[in-house]
């Protein structure tokens, strides 16, 4: 049986007043998978802000897939969690899930990505600004090219996930009103590295060899990393004959930039869970509603920022 919601606020409003962690709370975690550096991040902060507050994280891997997701969900409801955190996979399909979590008196708090449901059915959503981050990424194309003509390929993120439906309407507001920029190729790469490289191989042979290719609009520097790959096996040198802009800024894309081989990324934080964690506690404590939307940090990065030295700070996050 779950534990009573109120038994959970006088423990933690004890453990607060004595300076000591929330031992009694337990949170349930729904992580996409591991597709990317990134996400193999998010998942190492996670569990290291939960440790530090003396929180016990329940985590379930779902591989990426919904189904694995809602099971998990649904495991978690059963266990009588406190709390439940979700990255989820895809935007659709989670409205009944949610009203069982709901029934049972447990918020939950969406991690990375947003959803679309009623927002009743959740505490908040810690995530970035989806949309700023790829308009960051045309401008920035916009201002690297100029007036010169440009072909751009773009590898998107999986089908009908809320990061790779809104990092494309930003691109495409940034190059909106610059007639020269044009995405003349655009399929889903999935997140993952595999999957970048097998597209960019078939953009580059639609393309008849890619020199007339300007640039590649990746939604996550992992796509980037295979497309690199493959712009070097087709005899062209990525980042000189075909600029590189993307998503994330994980330690790979930061070797790249240092080799001159990736020109710009758009950092996305791992940590989502420490606002999570700050949100849950405030609300278990008081009742105090956050925002439904709780907005963390996006910066570019090009190769003026030192990018062998980035590399260093990231590499202890877990990528």
């Amino acid at each position: 049986m779950k534990r009573a919601l109120a038994g959970a606020v006088v423990a933690l409003g004890m453990s607060l007043a004595s300076g000591v962690s929330a031992q009694s709370l337990t949170v349930g975690f729904s992580q996409i998978g591991s597709e990317s550096g990134w996400r193999a991040a998010e998942t190492t902060v996670t569990k290291q802000e939960a440790e530090k507050r003396g929180v016990n994280l329940k985590f379930a891997d779902a591989q990426q897939k919904q189904e694995n997701q809602i099971k998990a969900i649904r495991g978690f409801i059963a266990q009588g969690v406190d709390a439940i955190f979700i990255a989820p996979v895809v935007a659709t399909g989670w409205d009944a899930v949610l009203k069982e979590a709901k029934e049972e008196k447990i918020p939950v708090i969406l991690l990375d990505r947003e959803i679309e449901a009623p927002k009743d059915l959740y505490l908040t959503a810690v995530t970035s600004n989806q949309v700023y981050e790829g308009k960051v990424a045309g401008d920035w194309l916009v201002k690297e090219i100029g007036s010169k003509d440009c072909k751009v390929m773009e590898l998107q993120g999986t089908t009908g996930s809320s990061p790779a439906i809104n990092r494309k309407k930003g691109f495409e507001q940034a190059i909106a009103s610059h007639s020269n920029i044009k995405i003349a190729r655009s399929q889903t790469g999935d997140f993952t590295r595999t999957k970048g490289k097998e597209v960019m191989e078939s953009f580059i042979k639609a393309e008849g060899g890619g020199k007339d290719i300007c640039a590649v609009y990746a939604h996550n520097d992992d796509m980037a990393v295979g497309a690199i790959q493959a712009i070097k096996e087709a005899g062209l040198k990525p980042g000189t004959d075909i600029k590189i802009v993307s998503i994330d800024a994980v330690p790979d894309i930061f070797q790249a930039m240092a080799k001159g081989e990736a020109n710009a990324t758009v950092e996305l934080t791992p940590n989502m869970a420490g606002p999570a964690f700050d949100a849950l506690n405030a609300f278990l404590k008081d009742k105090k509603e956050p925002p439904k939307w709780i907005q963390t940090e996006s910066k570019l990065y090009t190769a003026k920022d030192d990018p062998l030295k980035v590399y260093e700070a990231k590499k202890g996050l877990g990528y």
